[in-house]
């Protein structure tokens, strides 16, 4: 009699997280369209509405699936708290960072941060979570390396705006996948954690008469949609987190940024040196290389199943 073996659960992990990790990342790129929509709101209003509204939104989201209960059990868990605390802190200066660069004509630094940043992910995971890297993933990191130190060197004088966006989005990153909680209580705890201050300046705009919500509609509704352009591609990112190793997560990361380097460079005419262009075929023959390794090691994981 053959013993039937059971398919591993774990098997079937990598694709359903590449399938979420992409979709953040997609809808990360396009995020510079929608923020040059707001020009005359200022960067910290604009942090302060995609705090306010996604924390309305999660509610309504946990309510609507009957999760009230377990964010309940998440806020009165210490250690979950600590983490979120700090995730929710890293995760507001990445917003604040971010949206001041898009506002002034600084995207493609803001790519590049968010180039860096699979870097960094990479360096956490095998130092921090202990993760394994093939031969072929380790010259792939080296290749996509090279492109990001040319591009660094060719934009040195906006250097801090990428790597504070790179070091904050990749902490943030690993202590979603290391914290025990899930996507939703976990951004709905973040915001909850930051409501305070979002709500105090934005008070004190409306005080002062320069609160940019309210003053015409357009601008009202872009603000309040802020809540769903936020919640949503962090709800797939921190679901993908979950469900892949953080070095494979990292290199999938290079979607948005190449995204938003092209529309700095081609929508807002943003300049572009020999060096840049040099530094975006080394940055994609490296994740080319990552691709065909993983794609390589998943169907000999898939040959060996059956």
């Amino acid at each position: 009699m053959v013993k039937s073996i059971a398919p591993d659960p774990e098997a079937h992990t990598p694709p359903n997280g590449l399938l979420f990790g992409i979709g953040a990342y997609f809808l990360w790129g396009l995020l510079p369209l929608y923020f040059k929509l707001l020009p005359t709101v200022g960067p910290v209003e604009i942090v302060a509405s995609r705090i306010l509204f996604s924390l309305i939104l999660m509610i309504a989201i946990l309510g609507a699936t009957g999760a009230l209960g377990d964010f309940g059990r998440t806020l009165r868990d210490r250690r979950t708290m600590i983490a979120m605390t700090g995730s929710a802190l890293l995760i507001a200066i990445n917003w604040l960072v971010y949206i001041w660069a898009v506002a002034n004509d600084h995207i493609v630094a803001a790519s590049l941060g968010y180039f860096l940043n699979p870097l960094v992910n990479v360096l956490l995971g095998v130092l921090v979570l202990k993760e394994k890297l093939r031969p072929v993933q380790i010259a792939a990191i080296l290749v996509a390396a090279i492109g990001v130190a040319v591009m660094a060197v060719s934009a040195i004088n906006t250097l801090w705006i990428s790597i504070t966006l790179a070091v904050s989005f990749a902490l943030y990153g690993l202590i979603r996948k290391t914290a025990a909680v899930g996507p939703r209580q976990g951004l709905a705890a973040e915001t909850l954690i930051l409501t305070p201050i979002a709500a105090a300046y934005a008070i004190w705009l409306v005080s002062q008469g320069q609160a940019a919500f309210g003053k015409d509609v357009a601008t009202s509704i872009l603000l309040a949609l802020s809540g769903i352009v936020t919640s949503v591609p962090l709800l797939l990112f921190a679901t993908a987190a979950r469900r892949m190793p953080l070095s494979m997560l990292g290199l999938l990361q290079y979607l948005a940024p190449t995204i938003q380097f092209l529309i700095g460079v081609l929508l807002f005419d943003e300049t572009l040196s020999r060096g840049q262009m040099i530094s975006f075929v080394l940055i994609w023959a490296g994740l080319i290389l990552f691709t065909v390794d993983l794609l390589r090691s998943t169907r000999a994981a898939r040959l060996a199943l059956t």
